[in-house]
């Protein structure tokens, strides 16, 4: 099961939705933002695929030249169980596989369990590291965004 390519300007609307019907979004991080900064360069995509006219899966992929990881992977809840999620993680895999990238990581909310186990059957494992974060929003170097439209 493949059919996913990168994102269009005229999903973007759409994918926010999904995202936000996925309870992927959270008040610190702009989609909007998130979806212009992937966009910008070539090491980062996000990769949409469509069923029924509508956007059905999503996931964003990107690396720093040693790993990849993954982002906002989404399914519709109407065409959950249907193979996609697995799918959008494969073509994740793909893509970054394309472009030399051998290991990819990605981040599970601590309360989020069913997920957890989602990834662990795609043969994901918990690895014993710490993962640490910083927020440096108000570095110059930054774009900003005016009513969640990146600029």
């Amino acid at each position: 099961m493949t059919g996913f390519r990168d994102i269009a300007d005229a999903d973007i609307e759409q994918v926010v939705a999904l995202w936000q019907t996925c309870n992927l979004t959270r008040p610190w991080n702009d989609p909007y933002r998130d979806i212009a900064f992937a966009r910008q360069a070539k090491t980062s995509t996000i990769l949409v695929r469509e069923q029924d006219g509508r956007i059905a899966a999503t996931v964003m992929a990107g690396h720093d030249g040693h790993r990849g990881t993954l982002y906002y992977v989404a399914v519709d809840p109407l065409v959950q169980r249907q193979g996609l999620g697995r799918a959008a993680v494969r073509a994740a895999e793909a893509w970054l596989a394309e472009r030399g990238v051998w290991k990819v990581n990605l981040l599970v909310r601590s309360e989020n369990a069913t997920v957890s186990g989602f990834y662990q059957a795609l043969g994901y494992e918990v690895n014993p590291v710490i993962c640490l974060g910083r927020k440096i929003e108000d570095h110059p170097a930054l774009p900003s965004t005016v009513s969640g439209q990146a600029q």
